[in-house]
């Protein structure tokens, strides 16, 4: 047993006394009580002082026992110690057929998911996983605003691959848009729905393309590193995400270290059985997005009218133009690894307003529709006649609400 352990064990023991009554451990080990002190003068009652005497003994001890129970059935569910003692413990049990209450499971469910949000309750940290899928598909539509594809897309390829009881590869997403139209929000909001510590999870891992690999000519060592760090994370965690941002600045030949964690598994493998998520994160194809959302505009038709099928033709189209670097996202779609294309549409005027209000509320700032107008008119829109889109999204927007700060 780590010594970092008993801290959090003796906090567990008291929640468990608080289950259990105050029988303390047992008959082995119990601490003298008040009713041990008075032994004499309750007895001295006579016969009916001595029987109530002798019921609540025996009532504490069974007390005692039960709560020795649920102490094992804790240990043996969060440490994994002391399971190969439950059959040598069953005859100390209150009673023949001992079984836990169901509301004693309940409460050590609680307990048991109180004492892992401390700290990880297994090797791996895989017990850190949550898969909060309702949750984020209501952060994406209480938050993600203009992007009715994304949120659909979003959504169902992920609970479907996270659904799916062996999935025969890992999911790889190709984020496309303009900056500031949600590509990193979504990844974030992504991160921490699927695990307890968000971006800080040791199953999350993030790649800036300029950041981590500024230099062409170091390629060779990025590559190296870079298989070593999907290899490490993908053996520590049987669910993992990685996100690339700036995909469009990743060089091609770094593709050679990631592919095999995203080709297909071998059914003999042993990363068969684990899941990895792939989020490429992008600006390419951003202007094929707006075109056809400008269009769809000057048609007189709403936006929400535009369709995955409509659109992923076209950015498909652009994307496997060559590149003047060799962009990574063209290798991956003539070898048919991406499994969905998700495109963040520009943003307009009414928007930003709620990129607005929602930067005020994530502050605790009065805010009023003027002051909302007065941060969307501060941004700038394209194209230069129609001024329908914000040419930076809702990028910035929480930095111009300091100037309304008193």
């Amino acid at each position: 047993m780590g010594q970092g352990r008993l801290p959090a064990r003796a906090a567990l023991a008291c929640c468990l006394l608080l289950l259990g009554g105050s029988g303390g451990l047992g008959s082995r080990g119990t601490p003298r009580g008040p009713w041990e002190e008075e032994q004499g003068s309750v007895a001295e009652g006579g016969p009916w002082g001595r029987v109530r005497y002798e019921a609540v003994k025996k009532h504490l001890g069974a007390v005692g026992a039960l709560s020795k129970q649920y102490w094992q059935y804790l240990a043996c569910k969060v440490w994994q110690e002391g399971c190969e003692e439950e059959e040598e413990e069953e005859e100390s049990s209150p009673g023949p057929g001992w079984s836990l209450p169901l509301v004693g499971q309940d409460y050590l469910e609680i307990l048991s998911a109180w004492y892992c949000s401390f700290g990880k309750c297994c090797k791996t940290g895989d017990c850190r996983i949550v898969n909060n899928i309702t949750g984020l598909a209501a952060d994406l539509n209480g938050q993600l605003h203009g992007q009715h594809l994304a949120k659909e897309v979003v959504v169902r390829a992920v609970q479907e691959f996270l659904q799916s009881p062996r999935p025969e590869k890992a999911l790889v997403l190709s984020f496309h848009g303009w900056s500031g139209t949600g590509k990193n929000f979504v990844a974030r909001l992504l991160a921490s729905h699927l695990y307890r510590d968000g971006l800080k999870s040791k199953c999350v891992r993030v790649f800036i393309s300029l950041f981590h690999f500024p230099h062409h000519n170091y390629v060779d060592s990025y590559k190296a590193q870079l298989k070593k760090q999907i290899s490490e994370t993908v053996q520590l965690c049987k669910q993992s995400l990685f996100i690339f941002d700036e995909a469009e600045k990743l060089h091609f030949s770094l593709l050679d270290a990631i592919k095999p964690f995203m080709a297909r598994y071998d059914s003999k493998g042993e990363v068969g059985n684990r899941r990895s998520i792939f989020l490429f994160l992008s600006n390419l194809g951003g202007n094929i997005i707006n075109e056809v959302a400008l269009d769809f505009w000057r048609a007189g038709r709403a936006r929400e009218e535009i369709s995955m099928e409509f659109l992923e033709q076209r950015l498909r189209l652009e994307l496997l133009k060559p590149a003047e670097h060799g962009y990574a996202c063209n290798q991956l779609l003539k070898e048919n690894l991406i499994d969905f294309f998700v495109p963040f549409l520009p943003l307009e005027y009414h928007h930003v307003k709620l990129c607005a209000r929602d930067a005020f509320l994530a502050q605790g700032l009065p805010y009023t529709e003027a002051a909302l107008d007065e941060v969307a008119r501060m941004m700038v829109f394209v194209p230069k006649e129609e001024k329908l889109f914000s040419a930076q999204g809702c990028k910035s927007v929480s930095q111009r609400i300091n100037y309304f700060l008193p």
